[in-house]
């Protein structure tokens, strides 16, 4: 679906989106100074994060920007293809579009509609929106959704194609990310996850399907401090809301962990340099690191640090 992804993008960040604009541009601006390679920015209820990131990758150049992971549900390819491609041209081609299937929860609640057939769904969803970001036009007619252009779809200067990546760790998911997108951003998927189950599956689909190997991103909340219980417990509370959900529960099960936080990788640093070559080995072509401020500022500070060094050294 597009080029092989630039060498210089094996250690980012997932940025928080509750700040203002402003200071989220002036903290990518900090990243890529301290060395980081790419920035990521969560979907929620609250910014676009796609407009986020075209706004960020405009202001802050050299900076790859993506979305990890907008929910396919209640979005249409037509529609998501325009933000995308926006975004590619806006950053001169240094955006990457990460979907999602969502949960059931969210979806139901927020949306108001049935949260049904969700591997069928990103099955139709991708086979259209890989028309879209390749070609400019779609001619789809699934099941589930129809995508069809009267009018055209390329945005200029939107290449090379946009990236496509799918927040996918089970089987199912994993089997149509690796037959129709370019990789996959597990969270919360261990070393020993990515390793024997997760790489694996998406390579092999990937392969029968006759494409590249895929991208592995994975994301990972990480901390570098001097107080590890200090943090450890703050990641407890905070990463406990994925716990609710059945395919979070399974990856973390599948990686050797009880909770959430017993991903989190909290430390010094040596300690942390040694669990992103971890992930490394266990086959991720791009590590991200989340929630790196759960330790406060300092520690922040901190961990760019370290993780800017690791990018660059």
């Amino acid at each position: 679906m597009s080029e092989p992804v630039a060498r210089d993008m094996t250690i980012g960040l997932a940025l928080p989106h509750q700040h203002r604009i402003d200071t989220t541009v002036q903290l990518a601006r900090e990243a890529h100074t301290a060395g980081l390679r790419s920035a990521w920015f969560g979907q929620t209820f609250s910014y676009d994060s796609p407009s986020l990131a075209a706004i960020t990758g405009r202001e802050v150049p050299g900076l790859h920007v993506g979305t990890a992971a907008v929910p396919i549900f209640g979005r249409h390819p037509l529609l998501l293809s325009s933000q995308a491609q926006t975004a590619q041209a806006a950053t001169g081609g240094r955006y990457h579009l990460g979907l999602a299937l969502g949960t059931k929860e969210l979806t139901e609640t927020g949306f108001g509609i049935p949260y049904e057939r969700p591997i069928r769904l990103l099955r139709e969803f991708l086979t259209a929106l890989r028309q879209l970001v390749e070609t400019g036009s779609a001619d789809f007619h699934g099941e589930l959704l129809t995508a069809a252009t009267p009018l055209p779809a390329t945005v200029p200067g939107a290449e090379p194609p946009v990236p496509v990546l799918v927040a996918a760790m089970g089987p199912q998911a994993l089997r149509v990310a690796g037959e129709l997108a370019d990789g996959i951003l597990p969270y919360l998927a261990g070393p020993r996850a990515l390793a024997e189950h997760i790489v694996p599956a998406v390579t092999a689909a990937a392969e029968a399907a006759g494409r590249p190997a895929p991208r592995i991103v994975a994301f990972v909340p990480g901390v570098v401090t001097g107080d590890v219980e200090a943090v450890r417990e703050t990641a407890t509370e905070a990463l406990s809301f994925y716990e609710r959900f059945p395919s979070y529960q399974r990856v973390i099960g599948l990686s050797g962990g009880t909770r959430a936080a017993d991903l989190a990788v909290i430390g010094d640093e040596e300690a942390v340099a040694a669990e992103v070559r971890r992930y490394r080995e266990a086959g991720a072509t791009e590590v991200v690191f989340t929630a790196t401020d759960l330790g406060g500022e300092a520690d922040r500070r901190r961990t760019w640090k370290l993780l800017g060094e690791l990018a660059t050294g």
